[in-house]
């Protein structure tokens, strides 16, 4: 086959791990792999050498008629000369272009957390539902995203597939660690329970959540890590360490007793799935799909404030015992559902009941 993703930004996050982890894959398994997205972006450096870059220039995430005009001429100009079997558009922008530009039968359209398009945008809503006949299948990462978008008249051909990753573990232990040393010293510095966050700071995570519940828990033998922040933080709670921006940030997990995501809404996140991966327990807010992720063995899904967090990471840190249990079953999780071949196998079956379609075009009318 012959597969094009498409994706908004090509600076590395959740989505574009997904779209990195499927085109990997797909090459292994024979496949000829275009990905399509903005420039700049880490993601360019990521890819595996066979996959096919097509770099738009104009794409960006504001709206911009005269730039997304042309965007979905690029797209197209894509269609005529790679002619690809299967297109699959990831994040909510491109999800509007990408359905315009390429023929609706080959299209798989992923929604990587529909609140943010729900709670953060739902000025799209309308497009949304107009556009679902413009895809072939839609897919939502969790079941919660999959109530919503029914709940929003998006009801048509609608699948459910967690998201992925690779053995991060495994992978660690085979490959060299880039410029770790010193934010290892760093960590490894500070005594007593770590609890680890990697995210950006953005009003979607929350960060100020994060440095109250730390100043909370002053007192306590208990050190809080950030890993992501693109600027230098000042005024921190004494026990809060910001690490910035760490390429790989994952092999980091390993030095994590716990892992915690305060967030006002999410879709099934890859930081989530890196840490029960690393058998980290998680306690994260109960928004989104986390509660499908954390079930109450491998970790906690939580209100958001200051008393829910506290007192779930205390449980975690005076209790050895309780702690090892929710080690084994974060790696047992992870195993058993966020692995990237179970999330490849889901969407394989689509690609492949796609390719039949466009083989044979009598067989699926629009």
């Amino acid at each position: 086959m012959k597969i094009v993703h498409v994706i908004t930004l090509a600076e590395l996050g959740g989505a574009q791990s997904v779209v990195l982890n499927l085109a990997s894959e797909s090459i292994l398994h024979g496949d000829e792999v275009m990905v399509a997205s903005s420039v700049p972006g880490e993601l360019w450096n990521t890819l595996p050498k066979a996959v096919h870059q097509y770099k738009i220039q104009v794409l960006q995430r504001k709206i911009s008629w005269s730039d997304d005009i042309a965007v979905i001429r690029e797209l197209r100009r894509i269609n005529t000369h790679f002619k690809p079997d299967i297109v699959h558009l990831h994040s909510s922008k491109i999800g509007i272009l990408g359905r315009l530009a390429f023929p609706s039968s080959k299209i798989i359209y992923t929604i990587h957390g529909f609140d943010s398009i729900r709670i953060a945008f739902p000025k799209f809503l309308p497009l949304e539902r107009v556009l679902q006949n413009r895809s072939r299948y839609t897919v939502g990462v969790s079941m919660y995203d999959l109530a919503n978008l029914a709940k929003e008249g998006i009801n048509r051909n609608i699948n459910c597939i967690y998201n992925g990753i690779i053995d991060r573990y495994e992978s660690d232990q085979l490959t060299e660690r880039k410029g770790m040393t010193e934010l290892e010293d760093k960590i490894l510095s500070k005594s007593g329970f770590r609890v680890m966050c990697i995210a950006r700071i953005s009003p979607q995570k929350k960060f100020d959540l994060f440095c109250e519940i730390a100043a909370k828990m002053e007192n306590e033998d208990i050190q809080f890590f950030w890993i992501g922040n693109k600027q230098e933080v000042t005024n921190l709670p004494a026990n809060v360490h910001c690490l910035g921006q760490v390429e790989d940030a994952h092999q980091l997990l390993k030095y994590a007793d716990l892992f915690i995501l305060p967030t006002n809404y999410e879709g099934m996140p890859i930081s989530i799935i890196e840490a029960l991966c690393y058998s980290v327990p998680v306690i994260a807010s109960n928004v989104g799909g986390i509660p499908e992720m954390l079930d109450g063995n491998n970790g906690l899904a939580v209100e958001n404030n200051v008393e829910a967090f506290s007192s779930a990471i205390l449980r975690y840190s005076r209790d050895r015992y309780y702690l090892e249990m929710a080690r084994e079953a974060a790696r047992k999780s992870y195993e058993n559902h966020f692995t990237v071949q179970k999330m490849y196998a889901a969407y394989l079956k689509l690609y492949q009941s796609i390719s039949k379609i466009t083989s044979h075009p009598s067989a699926y009318v629009m």
